[in-house]
């Protein structure tokens, strides 16, 4: 829990500096400010949920894979639905930007 509690805070402090750049490069004041940490935080909270899926879903599969190794097949793709999450929030993040 520290660990998240830390990583949250990093990614909010990153967003914030560059959100200040932005609004100092472009001009446009706290809507840009707005709209990047409401970027950072979907791809962040989507790339968190994303790493604690894979990580039991991964552990689960390796469990199930050493009592049977046919399994194998079948627990990989499930890994890959996991990994998926990230990406998801990086699509939101792009369009947050762009629109």
């Amino acid at each position: 829990m520290k660990r998240i509690a830390l990583s949250m805070t990093m990614l909010l402090a990153g967003a914030a500096l560059f959100a200040q750049e932005t609004a100092e490069a472009t001009g446009s004041g706290l809507s840009a400010g707005i709209r990047y940490l409401a970027a950072a935080l979907a791809v962040g909270l989507a790339c968190i949920a994303g790493g604690i899926a894979v990580g039991q879903i991964g552990s689960a599969a390796m469990g199930a894979m050493s009592e049977n190794a046919e399994l194998s097949s079948k627990a990989i793709p499930f890994v890959g639905l996991a990994e998926g999450i990230c990406l998801w929030g990086f699509l939101v993040a792009v369009l947050i930007i762009v629109l």
